[in-house]
């Protein structure tokens, strides 16, 4: 397949870039995040789909090297599951009560699972803020050639959740003037758009599970995150 490489996908990519170089300490690594609508999508597919779909998530960090407030994190990761009363997003529903789970890596110490947990609340604080559970599961973030504009990537979390993804193509070029009508759902130094394969929460907690893939409904990022 043909990767698409327009500059209105640059541009937008560029346009979620939140800082531009390193901290001399602090946090850093990859992110994953894939929903139950379409964020690289054209404003009239978008409408469609507004209070019906996209009111679920998963998103997650692996944490490549630093500490949150002198606890080292590095090798360790972070999910969040996400069901909220409106489609995520939405700028015309600002306030948009939302319950969580986080799951955080087994490989934590219990010092270490309540850094990662208040990482979490920081990078995503709205949609962090009304935690039903907090789960244990080993988490993995892969990324292919470790190159986030080639869009196929892997997160998981045990059995629990999980999100694959490929690269967009000019095939997923539906109407003709796609652009990334969501941001990701939280901040990141750099991000880029890409195809699920895999979307689905198998866990309980929400009072919903899911199975959304094959939809271009997914981001993989970079964040870089100053020293706590």
């Amino acid at each position: 397949m043909k990767l698409i490489c327009t500059a209105a996908v640059l541009c937008a990519a560029a346009s979620v870039s939140f800082a531009a170089g390193l901290p001399a300490r602090g946090l850093s690594g990859n992110y994953m995040e894939a929903r139950t609508a379409d964020v690289f999508t054209g404003p009239c597919f978008a409408n469609g789909e507004v209070e019906i779909n996209g009111k679920e998530a998963v998103f997650g960090w692996k944490i490549a090297k630093g500490d949150w407030k002198g606890v080292n994190l590095a090798g360790l990761g972070v999910v969040g599951v996400v069901r909220s009363q409106h489609t995520l997003g939405d700028i015309h529903r600002p306030i948009n009560p939302a319950i969580a789970v986080l799951i955080v890596d087994s490989r934590a110490s219990v010092e270490q699972r309540t850094a990662l947990v208040a990482f979490a609340k920081s990078q995503a604080p709205d949609l962090l803020t009304n935690i039903v559970q907090v789960k244990s599961a080993p988490i993995e973030l892969t990324i292919e050639n470790g190159n986030i504009h080639g869009g196929a990537a892997r997160l998981t979390a045990g059995s629990l959740a999980e999100v694959s993804t490929r690269g967009m193509t000019e095939a997923d070029h539906t109407c003709g003037n796609e652009d990334i009508y969501y941001p990701p759902l939280a901040k990141l130094e750099h991000a880029m758009p890409a195809y699920a394969l895999k979307n689905s929460y198998a866990g309980d907690g929400l009072d919903d599970t899911w199975s959304a893939p094959f939809r271009r409904s997914s981001f993989v990022g970079t964040f870089q995150v100053s020293a706590q």
